[in-house]
């Protein structure tokens, strides 16, 4: 089932059946995130099931979606995903309110957690109320982490509060980027890497997209502190064996906002405010 919200100019698709994703955000008749043609129509209907396994199995459908953070594979503090059949393409139950769409994810017994995503229209684009719960028993640690995947081909610019960025991953290298006063501008290029942003300003720009979102100086972030993250990708001859045979589909740029690394008791929720802005 796909949900549909619409004001003016601007029409937003969502999935619940698909990790609650948000997959398509069309402004002026201009597509703004990127989708597999591989795997949805137009309408964005497609074959939708949980998926799991290593890297190499995910089944990147696309748009955007909330994990948690940090990511890895060396204990259970870490999330090894994508895939997760869970929260990243597990069904979510959904409620419609006016202007407000809301997708509750199924509690999740390896992270413990179960995720919300509220998405609201708005005259100017459009707001993302995100929550975790810990619904377990233990105590648990974790910080959302919502991922935008957009075509590849733009620069990326984000505001700086401090000239502080971070090579994350080297896929095939680390992306080449400048520090430009209180801007951090990334070239397009055929990278598969990622960086980390400590030093943001609290907002990043694509194309007519603009992501704001609150930084809490206090706060301890995953990835070397970063609030914000920068991934590139590019199809490849062959899968990156060091990344769990991860097979890019397509250039593709992520705009990754991640909240605080919070202990969570049992009951308790932590949560991410993402304001999403179109030119």
């Amino acid at each position: 089932m796909v949900t549909w919200l619409d004001r003016g100019d601007l029409r937003l698709g969502l999935v619940p059946q698909l990790g609650g994703r948000l997959l398509s955000v069309r402004h002026r008749g201009v597509e703004l995130l990127w989708r597999n043609p591989a795997l949805l129509g137009a309408d964005l209907r497609g074959d939708y099931a949980p998926n799991a396994g290593r890297m190499g199995d995910w089944v990147n459908y696309c748009g955007d979606k909330t994990w948690p953070a940090p990511q890895g594979w060396d204990g259970p503090d870490q999330w090894a995903g994508p895939p997760d059949p869970v929260l990243d393409s597990g069904p979510y139950a959904v409620a419609a309110d006016g202007d407000t769409v809301t997708m509750t994810s199924a509690p999740d017994p390896r992270t413990g957690l179960r995720f919300t995503r509220a998405i609201t229209i708005l005259d100017d684009g459009y707001r993302l109320d995100l929550r975790a719960e810990n619904v377990s028993s233990r105590v648990v640690r974790w910080a959302l982490w919502n991922v935008t995947q957009c075509p590849g081909g733009g620069s990326v610019v984000a505001g700086l509060r401090r000239p502080d960025v971070v090579a994350l991953v080297a896929g095939t290298g680390t992306p080449e980027y400048t520090v430009d006063g209180d801007r951090l501008v990334v070239p397009p290029q055929d990278v598969v890497g990622k960086l980390g942003v400590p030093g943001t300003a609290g907002w990043v720009s694509y194309g007519a997209l603009t992501l704001s979102f609150d930084v809490d100086p206090a706060g301890e972030y995953p990835d070397e502190g970063s609030p914000l993250e920068i991934w590139l990708e590019h199809p490849l001859p062959k899968p990156l064996a060091e990344l769990g045979d991860l097979d890019p589909p397509a250039r593709i740029v992520e705009l990754e906002v991640l909240g605080p690394l919070t202990t969570l008791e049992p009951g308790a929720p932590t949560a991410l405010t993402i304001r999403a802005t179109l030119a």
